[in-house]
């Protein structure tokens, strides 16, 4: 009894995993397996690359890493034409549905939560993949920490085991499961990617503007640098105002987006929480600086 049920996992683990990369429509996929908590000799991530036939052939090792404690993950290697929504509901991807954005891949990652990959009509690159993924997460409620072009997301047919999800009965994990996998484009998809486009052009447009207004307002104009905001006494050393008076200080005045950002990232962040943490309120910054300086430049 005991042999045939583990035959019977198995089973349903190469199918859910055929699924599921099925539906991604990948060549070539990153595979993931995270351990939070190591030993010494142990890594905290081994990864893979693998094509189809290498990772269906490679899942005996992949369950007995899985049952180790380890969570197994994956995404496309490359430039591709997906994008990962992660932390929904299912309220919320029935509104995605609805709005004509229906998944290629649900994956029930615990018990009431879900991850969607949108397969788009086109591969996108770098930037445009990020900008996507983090619009949809910021439309339909996922989570904006792992909204980017190349995020993990988890491969159905292996266990959760995130302490959590354990049943404390049991000792058991949660499968992580498919709820759907259709690995069609989502309707909306032509108009959706076009609008993005439209915006990201507009950004360059916008810092092109900026950088001539200040070449030809400010050529004689000392630049500040962040250290003089930080010892302003207007701003009482509130770390978030002072960010943002710098941000759209140096934006007008013809600095580049990324030596801001180093600037901003040259205090301690740690209080904002985790790496994602961080790089959300950098971004954010940096956004409603741009969006001050187009107004002062507007005349409003």
């Amino acid at each position: 009894m005991h042999s045939r049920g583990k035959h019977f996992r198995m089973d349903k683990t190469t199918e859910s995993v055929t699924r599921q990369i099925a539906a991604m429509g990948c060549e070539v996929f990153e595979i993931g397996l995270l351990k939070p908590e190591t030993g010494d000799n142990e890594r905290n991530m081994l990864p893979r690359t693998w094509d189809r036939e290498a990772l269906l052939r490679s899942l005996g090792w992949l369950r007995h890493e899985n049952r180790n404690g380890r969570n197994v993950y994956i995404r496309p290697k490359g430039e591709h034409n997906l994008s990962l929504v992660d932390d929904l509901s299912k309220e919320a991807v029935a509104g995605m549905k609805k709005a004509g954005f229906s998944p290629a891949i649900v994956i029930e990652t615990s018990p009431g939560n879900y991850q969607a990959w949108l397969k788009h009509p086109q591969q996108l690159d770098r930037e445009l993949s990020t900008a996507v993924a983090r619009t949809l997460a910021e439309q339909f409620g996922g989570d904006r920490g792992a909204a980017d072009w190349r995020h993990f997301g988890r491969l159905a047919g292996f266990t959760n085991r995130k302490p959590k999800y354990r049943d404390v009965i049991t000792g058991l994990f949660p499968f992580v499961r498919i709820v759907e996998a259709t690995g069609m484009v989502y309707p909306e998809g032509a108009r959706f990617i076009a609008d993005i486009k439209q915006a990201l052009e507009e950004q360059v447009r916008q810092r092109e503007r900026l950088r001539a207004r200040a070449t030809v307002h400010t050529r004689d104009v000392p630049e500040k640098s962040i250290d003089a905001f930080r010892n302003d006494p207007r701003y009482s050393g509130d770390g978030n105002r002072i960010d943002l008076a710098y941000a759209i200080y140096a934006l007008s005045h013809g600095v580049s987006e990324s030596e801001v950002i180093a600037a901003i990232r040259s205090r301690d962040l740690s209080k904002k929480g985790n790496q994602k943490r961080q790089d959300d309120y950098v971004d954010r910054t940096i956004k409603k600086a741009l969006a001050r300086t187009e107004m002062v430049g507007r005349g409003r």
